[in-house]
């Protein structure tokens, strides 16, 4: 195991690589229950979605961990997940098959430009001033996910007006107003002991101490009423028997297994009119999906040496998959293919697997614990569901702490450098989106080196980027008229 991992090399072993194996897998595994919620909306059957969500991030994440080596965890993305259900089938009209096919084709995308070292080259076309922006941008977009699972935020109306029209619909007229709770609701009293717990065991430099908090917390909200323990039997096998069906396709796929309805790649390009409208929305798909991942492994990657001196050097040109870099990218390509044809949204890489990597994950067999995991989740899903939120968020918030020393390495004293920064850092966190917070940054970047003369200093890569955000952007404005 110490051989193929290089547990010695990297500085590790196998209990610090268990224990952030399971540090990244309680944060994210949350996703097994909402992305049925969100995906069950287009009419997919929750069940099936749900073991397409488990088998897709246990068998991504495993790639991630053997080809790989890395620490790093897939599953169907949030934010992806709600661009397919509300934007691809609500708004454009396409059928939940359909869609599975346009993220089939993404998937194959992001392959060919990972082969083609497309992706590596954008990677290295970002100016260093820009990677810590996006690394400490990243540390925020954490916190900020910790703080609302934490239920730390509130949003009100200031004044709380309201106006009924005509046909009966209410608006508000107040303006929303973002503020703190009052810690009367049991969920954020519990995230907030168990943040006071977190912050202490690492000051004190407790080994595994975010597991240790996550743990606690989960312990100290059962008598809170907080932490729900299962009804019933703790295995359920009905899960596992739905595996078969759904690697048949048979509730959900691409090339229209669930119900002969004949929809997916069968219809998708068979309106010559749509066509246009398929590519720009499979665009959208791509860009999203590759920033995000591009912004996890700048961001969690560099800062750790995931991605070393020998990785660096293998970026320079080099033919092949010789680095972890290029594996690393060529294992999340796939995840999204293959959890298409499972039947569930874009899987991507997840930048809760930065709680894994602040806990001492340095290879791959961080992932295979966390793939693992997953697979466990077939039978024994509701023994995974009895962490709350409430004891992950903290976490997450920790993790947004440590990762806020990039901050540090940004050239704040130059606007030119300090404007693209700020605006990916704010944009990244407060609008909710890594890839929007990186084309705010790179728009930015653009515009202040044109203007002071300096536009030699943008890679061409850059402007070309610049410019598909912009368009992406564009689609979205005018298909909200």
């Amino acid at each position: 195991m110490d051989n193929f991992f290089k547990l010695k090399e990297k500085g590790s072993n196998f209990r610090t690589e268990l224990i952030a194996g399971l540090t990244t897998f309680f944060t994210m595994a949350y996703i097994i229950f909402v992305n049925p919620s969100i995906l069950g909306l287009t009419g997919m059957d929750k069940g099936g979605v749900f073991v397409a969500t488990a088998l897709a991030a246990a068998i991504g994440t495993l790639v991630m961990g053997l080809v790989a080596n890395v620490p790093y965890a897939t599953a169907p993305g949030m934010g992806l997940n709600a661009f397919f259900t509300f934007t691809v089938c609500f708004a454009l009209g396409f059928a939940w098959q359909e869609a599975l096919a346009i993220v089939f084709i993404c998937g194959i995308v992001n392959i060919l430009i990972t082969v083609t070292k497309i992706r590596k080259s954008i990677i290295k076309s970002i100016p260093a001033n820009l990677q810590h922006a996006i690394a400490g941008g990243i540390g925020l977009f954490i916190a900020y996910i910790g703080f609302m699972d934490a239920k730390f935020l509130k949003y009100t109306l200031d004044p709380p007006n309201y106006i009924q029209l005509d046909n009966g619909t209410v608006i508000s007229t107040g303006a929303i107003v973002p503020g703190l709770v009052n810690f009367t609701d049991k969920a954020a009293l519990l995230a907030l002991i168990g943040l006071v717990i977190t912050i202490i065991l690492l000051v004190l430099k407790i080994k595994g101490s975010i597991l240790i908090g996550i743990i606690l917390t989960t312990l100290i909200g059962i008598p809170m009423g907080v932490t729900m323990l299962p009804e019933g039997g703790l295995i359920n096998f009905s899960a596992v028997g739905q595996i078969k069906e759904v690697f048949l396709g048979q509730f959900g796929s691409p090339f229209s297994a669930a119900g002969n309805s004949g929809l997916g790649f069968a219809t998708l390009f068979a309106d010559a009119g749509r066509i246009p409208l398929v590519i720009i929305t499979i665009i959208a798909f791509s860009l999203s999906d590759t920033f995000d991942t591009i912004g996890t492994f700048i961001g969690t990657g560099r800062k750790t040496g995931i991605f070393d001196d020998d990785d660096e050097a293998a970026l320079e040109g080099s033919t092949g998959f010789k680095s972890r870099m290029d594996k690393a990218l060529f294992a999340d390509s796939t995840a999204t293919s293959i959890g298409a044809l499972l039947g569930t949204s874009n899987t991507t890489t997840y930048v809760e697997s930065a709680a894994g990597i602040e806990a001492g994950g340095r290879t791959g067999l961080t992932s295979v614990v966390v793939a693992i995991l997953f697979l466990l989740c077939l039978p024994f899903a509701s023994i995974v569901g009895i962490v709350p939120a409430a004891a992950t968020s903290p976490a997450l918030i920790v993790v947004g702490i440590m990762m806020a020393s990039s901050f540090a390495k940004v050239n704040w004293g130059d606007l030119t450098d300090a404007i693209p920064a700020f605006f990916t850092v704010v944009v990244m966190a407060l609008a909710y989106n890594i890839s929007y917070g990186i084309a705010a940054g790179f728009i930015t970047f653009c515009i202040v080196k044109i203007f002071t003369k300096k536009a030699k200093e943008v890679h061409p890569i850059i402007y070309g980027a610049s410019i598909l955000f912009l368009l992406n952007f564009i689609f979205l404005a005018i298909r909200a008229l």
